[in-house]
């Protein structure tokens, strides 16, 4: 049983305790379902994964030209140009301010122009050495890519899964209230917006959590990011420093103007494309000591409505058909004249769906009996499967008779018929325990142990009326009478 059932409330006595719905002392609610892309950060870091691998294969495509040049001499350095003539894709993640890869590209472009000689060992080493650091830290890029895509892309994937059920169980809900609205409260049990408004919060529950572990992953990838972007910047400086190693043997003028490109490289921060990164776009990237969204500040339409709010709601104890001992469950009379028994009033452990369901203008309420009454009628919770089941005789018992005649109250002011037939301690028949024909004969018919309506001649019941009647070992002794 769960902690959160309490004795019961009604919106005349105490305010409701049931949990997660009060938003008192909040300032502001969040939106149920977020405006906003839930993969966008993850398009943004595989856009600057794109980036990066772009930015690497420029450098490989200028190696790779610049091992031909060697080959064919200065008549060849006009194809080497070429390679980084363009601007970089995606360029707009580097900063062009000096100091960072856009200023390194540039520098390399202004001494491409000024290299004029080479020979066929330089391209040699520079073919076999220098160019498989690039490869490897393409390659590197791409997996990373693959990374991402698989592990947040999933994640986001999830998200926008968990938000569409919730968007479908508040329109649902939006549905029947306004239904409830126009048709004066009679709706079907199901479609009750008391269990659509708790559904919807079964749904949320759901979807903050995939939503705060799709939130935990792109912070794990956000905050490890700049250590990768490191790794490249020093695979950068490391592929560039081997290339002057190779080219520094050729004359004055090309070891000159190899010396400006790694000089260049050297000097870029490992944190400096990642710092200006991190400035450019702090309206985007996630906030590491930014809280997590929970249900308690979501706020959805029709979450007040008023056939929302039960008239009464708490816990009592009812009488089991088979074993005739109490149990405790949680109930609740709804503005839409039911009343619903359910297991636990918490709404995030499984799907709140009613136990039981009484649609009160159909039922019979007896009178209070100290801390015990009775109700009879047909479970509705079943659906169109509820128009075969047989009336039953709910037994009730509150904690205190102070509770029991507030349930009395408030139920018998919506139920269709109540008489002042106190509550029999002993198990209903039509027939007292001690058999007395006699007696037998002048029962009430209209008590609340024998359905209204009953069919007085028990020869004429079929066997499920008997037995629903309560009829049983006393049938030789009706069958006397």
């Amino acid at each position: 049983m769960s902690a959160g059932l309490t004795s019961p409330t009604s919106p005349t006595g105490q305010h409701m305790n049931l949990p997660t719905r009060s938003v008192s002392g909040m300032t502001e609610m969040d939106d149920a379902i977020p405006d906003e892309d839930s993969s966008e950060v993850t398009k943004l870091f595989h856009e600057r994964l794109q980036a990066w691998k772009h930015a690497c294969g420029y450098i490989e495509d200028y190696i790779t030209a610049t091992e031909k040049l060697h080959s064919q001499h200065s008549k060849e350095y006009e194809k080497v140009l070429k390679t980084v003539s363009q601007p970089l894709k995606e360029g707009h993640h580097f900063d062009q301010n000096l100091g960072g890869i856009a200023g390194m590209f540039d520098n390399i472009r202004s001494n491409t122009q000024g290299i004029s000689t080479s020979n066929a060992e330089s391209a040699k080493t520079l073919k076999t050495a220098v160019l498989p650091i690039f490869e490897r830290l393409h390659t590197e890029i791409k997996n990373k890519t693959k990374e991402l895509v698989k592990g947040a892309g999933k994640g986001a994937k999830a998200v926008d899964k968990a938000r569409n059920v919730s968007q479908k169980h508040i329109e649902f809900l939006g549905q029947h209230t306004a239904s409830f609205d126009s048709t004066g409260g009679t709706i079907k049990a199901a479609e009750d917006p008391y269990i659509l408004q708790r559904q919807v919060y079964h749904r949320l529950n759901k979807q903050v959590l995939e939503e705060n572990n799709n939130r935990d992953d792109m912070l794990a990838v956000q905050s490890n990011f700049y250590q990768f972007e490191a790794h490249v910047v020093q695979t950068f400086q490391s592929g560039m420093a081997q290339f002057n190693q190779v080219v520094s043997s050729q004359a004055e003028q090309t070891r000159t103007m190899y010396g400006d490109m790694i000089a260049t490289t050297q000097r870029i921060d490992p944190n400096f494309e990642w710092n200006g990164f991190m400035h450019r776009n702090n309206g985007i990237l996630l906030d590491p000591n930014g809280a997590k969204r929970t249900v308690e500040n979501i706020a959805f339409p029709n979450q007040d409505h008023r056939s929302t709010k039960p008239l009464i709601a708490g816990s009592l104890e009812r009488k089991g058909k088979l074993f005739k001992r109490y149990d405790t469950a949680y109930y609740v009379v709804t503005p839409s004249k039911y009343m619903h028994e359910f297991k636990t009033d918490d709404d995030f452990a499984k799907d709140p769906s009613p136990e039981n369901s009484l649609f009160l203008p159909d039922c019979m309420i007896g009178a209070v009996d100290g801390n015990k009454f009775n109700v009879k009628g047909k479970d509705s919770s079943k659906g169109a499967m509820s128009k075969l089941s047989m009336s039953h005789e709910f037994a009730f018992k509150a904690h205190t008779p102070q509770d029991a005649k507030q349930w009395h109250d408030i139920i018998a002011s919506v139920a269709g018929v109540s008489n002042n037939d106190a509550p029999d301690s002993t198990p209903s028949s039509p027939v007292i325990a001690s058999g007395s024909a006699e007696h037998a004969a002048t029962a009430d018919p209209g008590s609340i142990g024998v359905a209204a309506g009953a069919p007085h001649d028990v020869a004429a019941m079929t066997t499920a009326e008997k037995e629903a009647a309560g009829y049983g070992s006393e049938k030789p002794v009706l069958e006397t009478a």
